[in-house]
């Protein structure tokens, strides 16, 4: 059979994709390979999702899809001797910019068809058209990587403008033609932007560097106040993705109303392509493509190490606190075996689902692999590439909007997201799910001056610890540094950095508050009939086999105005915390009765429906009411703010202690909540913290997950042994804030310390240890 018989004989096999299809032809669905790679990228012509040549056989096993688009690209030859520029502006991406020196490449196109790798050239109009029609299709369209890097860097979803549902059009006769656009005041072809009131095509902004438009649209509001403008190149059949701009609200917003304003100016948006970037594109490629100066250890070159597990993680802006998380995370036995040593790539393509793109198993065993196979990390004569992280940030981020944009995060908060994902996709199988040898139990004992006893167990993934500052052992030298600081002070003189004198507080210290004796007031005790002050003291049921210590270096200043401590921690390469072991219910403790729902007060339901009407969670509110004597609002919300993170804050209350005149719920929530396969009970005590609300019904049950059973779960499935843990990663951050700044890890491999700064991977001669902001120790057995 001839090639284009065989094509023709496929054609069932091939789509054209249409504007809401995500079309993958940058990166491999189950590797990290290229179109730059070996053998290029294959792109499946039904699915869109793309394939390395190792790889693409599997799609074609699992799938049966023969057609696909076979993209190769290849440097560019660039003469020996060219120059690098030297920069003559303070920008990136323009003439006289800063020139990052990567190569060019020519990328080459051919249509192959599985099993027997037949191959026909493209262009060629020797092909069908179904063919020639997909394969424009997909070489035009952004790719579904980059769409989703852009989306997220948008970061905030643009509103709907107030001018657009009643935009004024002027019947001017105006007709503005598909191509060949020019700014009505001056000589620009690009950077173009069509005023939807009058239909007037002008230049955009002057950057400050010179580069851009001529200020033309902008002017052009100041003197007549027409207010929505899109920009020309930007308009294609998927009006989303068009750029408006409103100058009288001075952002990007939304037009929902888009195709009309636009018909009204003889504009078909459907049969437009795409030209110019859009504002959030090029801010992306500023961001991405600049090479940020990298913290370097006392200044001292880093020796590059390569292989097995020295494979660096792309900053994909702002997304240092994923990488540095992940380094570490993937340095221990636990989530090694199970998604690296026990399972291939193979066997995690052939359980995922149709899109392996979006499956949090394929993408963890992809990062594994392209982490620790060694396949990334070949010695480069530039640089250490490393690799990108694209559809594990986009899967990971899915169920959590702030996760999802280029924003800076806390790598607390993502640890915490990561394993609760990881933790969820394994209830089916708890036996082999790695995010267990992090979780221990902690028990907290009650006493109050009756002298009788409560104890409360619960879970968790790391030990969060205070840093006691009157604990420094350098206390000498800090009131030395204070008097010198006031010295310069009074001098109109600023201390130099040579000079800062900063605390210096062992770990044992901050361990040691964990499980001191600390005060609780406004305690009801059950005994006494009252509200008193109880004694608390906290300890662990059971030790993980990886402990995470986070160090709580953030605190709030008065008026809620965060503030990082500025101070070091000693800390140990071997710990011992068997001390911290809870000894639980003793002989001769009496407990405390159990409350009863006379002893409860009601909540004063005016202070819970204002604060409530602010946003907060109704139990929460209901508390709140009840633990400031429901004397107040900003009494209420006083001690929200101050117990949002107490472990107990879901735990529902009686139904008297909700309000006097507690609703009861539709028995058709109830049994809407069990028909998604919940206890009847769990879900009367999930819409009873809820207000009767479905959806915060659905999210507590899963962010309470011991919430169905009555009595405190067993910690006997736990991970436990010995006290004894050895240091084995830090993650540090560097800046004012944990949502700004940057994050590195230093992980201890095969006898010492590595340095994993994004993408670069080194040996590190002096590891911050005192620096850390989350410590990651293994139990030594």
């Amino acid at each position: 059979m001839q090639k284009m018989e065989i094509l023709r004989s496929n054609l069932s096999r091939v789509r054209i994709p249409e504007p809401t299809n995500r079309i993958y032809k940058q990166e491999c669905c189950v590797s990290f390979d290229t179109p730059k790679s070996e053998g290029g990228l294959f792109v499946d012509m039904f699915t869109f999702l793309a394939f390395g040549k190792d790889y693409v056989g599997w799609n074609y096993e699992k799938t049966k899809d023969p057609v696909y688009l076979h993209i190769k690209q290849t440097v560019k030859p660039v003469g020996e001797d060219r120059p690098s520029k030297k920069p003559t502006l303070l920008a990136i991406g323009v003439d006289g910019g800063f020139d990052n020196n990567d190569p060019e490449y020519e990328e080459s196109y051919e249509i192959v068809i599985l099993p027997d790798y037949v191959s026909l050239p493209f262009p060629s109009v020797e092909l069908p058209e179904k063919v020639r029609l997909a394969v424009d299709a997909v070489l035009m369209a952004e790719g579904a990587e980059r769409k989703e890097q852009v989306a997220a860097w948008t970061a905030d979803k643009k509103n709907i403008s107030k001018y657009a549902m009643n935009l004024n059009q002027l019947d001017n006769g105006i007709i503005v033609p598909p191509t060949g656009w020019k700014c009505a005041k001056c000589d620009k072809t690009e950077n173009l932007w069509l005023n939807l009131t009058d239909g007037s095509i002008l230049c955009g902004r002057r950057n400050w560097d010179g580069s851009g438009g001529n200020d033309h649209a902008v002017n052009h509001y100041k003197e007549t106040n027409y207010p929505l403008a899109v920009k020309l190149g930007t308009i294609t059949s998927d009006l989303e993705g068009a750029d408006v701009f409103s100058y009288a609200e001075d952002e990007s917003v939304e037009d929902p109303l888009l195709a009309q304003h636009l018909a009204h100016f003889g504009i078909d948006f459907s049969s437009l392509q795409k030209t110019e970037m859009t504002t959030a594109e090029m801010e992306l490629d500023q961001n991405t493509n600049f090479d940020w100066n990298r913290i370097q250890e006392s200044g001292e070159d880093i020796e590059p190490l390569f292989g097995p597990g020295y494979t660096g993680l792309v900053n994909l802006g702002n997304s240092c606190y994923l990488a540095a998380t992940m380094q570490v995370v993937f340095s221990t036995r636990s989530f090694c075996l199970r998604y690296y040593e026990d399972q291939s790539l193979k066997r995690a393509f052939d359980t995922a689902l149709s899109d392996a793109a979006v499956d949090l198993n394929m993408q963890l065993t992809k990062l594994a692999h392209g982490m620790l196979s060694g396949k990334y990390s070949i010695p480069a004569a530039e640089k250490q590439e490393g690799i990108r992280p694209r559809m594990f940030k986009s899967v990971i981020a899915a169920s959590h909007p702030e996760f999802s944009t280029m924003r800076q995060q806390d790598a607390l908060e993502f640890f915490l997201h990561f394993i609760d994902q990881v933790e969820r996709t394994h209830s089916e199988s708890p036996s082999i799910d790695p995010s267990r040898s992090f979780k221990f139990g902690i028990e907290e004992r009650l006493q109050c001056p009756s002298g009788k006893v409560a104890y409360n167990q619960r879970s968790d993934y790391i030990l969060s610890l205070n840093i006691p500052l009157h604990k420094a052992t350098n206390r000498n030298e800090l009131e030395a540094f204070e008097k010198l600081k006031a010295e310069k002070h009074a001098e109109g003189k600023e201390v130099s950095a040579e000079e800062i004198v900063r605390p210096r507080v062992p770990l044992k210290d901050c361990l040691d508050c964990f499980s001191a004796p600390e005060e609780v007031h406004d305690f009801y005790s059950s005994a006494l009939k009252s509200k008193t002050t109880a004694i608390k003291t906290a300890g662990l049921t059971s030790f993980p086999d990886y402990l995470v210590l986070h160090m709580r270096k953030f605190v709030l200043e008065a008026g809620w105005v965060p503030k990082k401590l500025d101070v070091y921690i000693d800390v140990p390469d071997i710990i011992d915390i068997s001390y911290m072991r809870s000894k639980g219910f003793q002989p001769g403790e009496e407990l405390l009765p159990e409350t009863t729902d006379e002893d409860i007060p009601l909540a004063d339901e005016t202070i819970v429906a204002q604060l409530t009407s602010m946003g907060f969670n109704h139990l929460h509110c209901q508390k709140a009411a009840i633990n400031t004597s429901n004397t107040g609002v900003e009494e209420a919300m006083n001690w929200l703010f101050a117990h949002m993170e107490d472990p107990d804050i879901n735990a529902p209350m009686s139904k008297k202690a909700q309000s006097s005149d507690a609703p009861l719920f539709d028995q058709s929530k109830v049994e809407a909540l069990v028909s998604f396969g919940f206890p009847e009970e769990l879900a009367r005590k999930a819409l009873q913290a809820s207000g009767g609300d479905i959806e915060k019904a659905t999210n507590w049950i899963f962010d309470n997950p011991d919430a169905s059973n009555s009595a405190p779960a067993s910690d006997a499935a736990l991970p436990d042994g010995g006290g004894r843990y050895r240091l084995i990663g830090i993650v540090s951050h560097i800046g004012t804030s944990t949502h700004c700044g940057h994050y590195v890890a230093h992980v201890y491999k095969n006898g010492g310390w590595v340095i994993f700064n994004d993408e670069k991977v080194g040996v590190s001669k002096n590891p911050p240890v005192d620096m850390g902001y989350l410590y990651f120790f293994e139990r030594l057995e």
